[in-house]
């Protein structure tokens, strides 16, 4: 682990008491520094009585939140790439600007958070590393740590067992950070969802199983001494046509800390643009939830888009959060109207602050497990500046996606292009096995899916939660391998177990991963730009791993991959490599 970076920001304010621009409101004002100097691009968040809100310092340090209704925020301040947060009480009065003299410790590593924490934190989750809840009473350090895959040598242990992840939110999370002129946090950059964003051209499957896997193996960007294998497996597309009927149940987040306009009026755009295709033989029920949680429309046909629009839109802001209650009334409804020969989902769309009721991670894992028995899948879609990574989790539990919605294009992609394949399950319990061949192959590393890790006996155990495929979706999966001489042939065995979306005995295939020496430069354009979105995150994580990259690399990489590039999202690829190389 790299030696630990200590850094001391102070935050100045720079009013006294004068009077807030709002009769009755007040506001935090100030200026964050480090040794006396201004300090740009620090992420303050404060969650209060007037919900949660997060501003990111100008150029010159400076921060302002505004219209503050009276009483005690919790003031959290973090700085990118420094992990560790240190909570404070900030005590507002109507009228006027507080004054806060705190010297604030962030302390970051490489890799991940060290921490320790004095007594039980109230609302506090260790686990995620996050504010869920109400004020601690006393400052707390909390840890949340995703430590990247090492190498392993293949003679030692030569097997490596993975679940599917089909979530692509964190490419859109590191995107609007870019965009907002931060550096994205490290724990955001999940290398798998952003290779896993981009779509890529593998076969259809043209067997009885309802998903192609394909291999390729070519020298490694970042160091030419390894090379980088690449797993693809393509779910079959279906018509959206011959999709049987669907039973959803949107689970609408209207709590304080929706209010900002990314936040609940994008949700409620975006669920209006799915509304659009829905069918007459689907119905919608929607359900909210703030300080209680409500049934506001019962289960509507798909035909009748007035009324379900009228529902979504007149939804308002305000609120603690229950967001366990809001759980258990949808799974409710969803069961109420559950359709045997259907798709039946519930739509979370949140930013995963649960203050209220059953909130710490175990327990809405627990039920979301619980839950997902009763064949009703959870697709979370995260929005504002909430908990990330408790969102990605419950999806997760709940067999379904994980998206992050950043602007109104992301909500288009989500809700239109992708909806098939969030809805319909071709496949659950995916899981992946790779035997790479000591005699070819010295140690190797797996890139991603630090958190879909299995052990290697949970492969063929039939009671292991794994990832679900949808129609259509596609999963790639990175290797870097240190060769034993000069690549030949057979380096690899994958093998593949899954379960039908109604069954529980999972069937098994096999197939080989060859290396027949290829360069970088004369692999695949999907090998290229795969490998160009690995070496972003690779550097927005400053990975010990990272080797030679460089942006320039990734940006080379991109350009001489882009192709055709039908939708434009691998142009604008290279714009948020621009972005993180600014």
């Amino acid at each position: 682990m790299k030696r630990a970076a200590a850094l001391l920001v102070v935050l100045i304010i720079a009013a006294c008491s004068t009077t807030a621009p709002r009769t009755g409101k007040g506001e935090i004002r100030g200026v964050a520094t480090l040794d006396a100097s201004p300090l740009p691009g620090a992420v303050l968040t404060i969650v209060g009585p007037s919900g949660k809100r997060t501003i990111v310092t100008d150029a010159n340090g400076a921060f302002a939140f505004t219209n503050l209704e009276p009483g005690t925020y919790v003031l959290n301040a973090e700085l990118s790439g420094l992990t560790t947060v240190v909570i404070h009480k900030v005590k507002v009065k109507g009228g006027l600007t507080t004054k806060v003299n705190t010297p604030m410790k962030l302390a970051g590593v490489a890799e991940s958070i060290t921490v320790t924490a004095s007594g039980p934190a109230s609302g506090i989750s260790a686990e995620y590393g996050r504010y869920v809840g109400e004020p601690a009473s006393e400052p707390e350090r909390v840890q949340a740590s995703v430590k990247e895959h090492g190498f392993v040598a293949a003679a030692k242990e030569p097997v490596t067992t993975f679940s599917i992840d089909v979530d692509r939110a964190s490419y859109s999370m590191v995107r609007r950070y870019l965009r907002d002129g931060v550096q994205p946090p490290v724990q955001a950059v999940r290398i798998e969802e952003m290779v896993n964003y981009f779509t890529y051209d593998y076969p259809q499957p043209t067997g009885p199983d309802p998903f192609s896997v394909t291999s390729e193996v070519a020298s490694c960007p970042w160091d030419a001494g390894h090379r980088l294998v690449r797993i693809g497996i393509q779910g079959r597309n279906l018509d959206e046509w011959k999709m049987a009927p669907n039973n959803l149940v949107f689970l609408i987040d209207v709590s304080g800390s929706m209010a900002t306009p990314m936040s609940l009026p994008l949700v409620q755009s975006s669920l209006l643009k799915l509304v659009d295709r829905l069918r007459a033989e689907d119905k919608v029920s929607i359900v909210v939830y703030a300080g209680a949680a409500g049934l506001v429309l019962p289960a509507t046909s798909g035909a009748d888009k007035a009324t379900i629009a009228a529902a979504i839109s007149r939804l308002q802001a305000g609120g603690s959060t229950a967001g366990g209650e809001g759980i258990e009334l949808a799974y409710k409804v969803a069961q109420e109207n559950f359709l045997p020969n259907g798709n039946n989902c519930v739509i979370l769309a949140t930013d995963g602050d649960f203050n209220v009721g059953p909130s710490s991670p175990d327990a809405l894992e627990k039920l979301i497990e619980e839950k997902r028995k009763g064949g009703v899948f959870l697709t979370v879609v995260g929005v504002g500046d909430g908990n990330d990574a408790i969102m990605e989790r419950l999806a997760d539990k709940g067999n379904g996606n994980y998206a992050f919605l950043d602007d109104e294009e992301e909500a288009k992609k989500f809700f239109v292009t992708e909806i098939t394949g969030t809805l319909v399950t071709i496949a659950k319990d995916v899981k992946v096995q790779v035997e790479l061949d000591p005699a070819l192959v010295e140690s190797y590393r797996q890139i991603g899916y630090e958190n879909r890790s299995l052990e290697n006996k949970d492969f063929t155990d039939d009671t292991k939660d794994a990832g679900e495929l949808g129609a259509g979706h596609t999963v790639t999966a990175l290797y870097e391998i240190v060769p034993k001489g000069r690549a030949n042939g057979r380096i690899a065995t994958l093998r593949l177990r899954y379960k039908e979306p109604n069954g529980e005995t999972s069937k098994e295939l096999t197939a080989s991963i060859a290396d027949d020496g290829r360069t970088i430069f004369n692999a695949s354009p999907d090998l290229q730009f795969a490998a160009a979105v690995a070496e972003l995150g690779l550097l927005l994580r400053r990975s010990e791993h990272a080797g030679r990259a460089s942006y320039a690399d990734v940006l080379a990489l991109a350009r001489n991959s882009r192709g055709v590039d039908l939708d434009g999202r691998r142009g604008e690829f290279m714009k948020v490599a621009e972005l993180a190389r600014k």
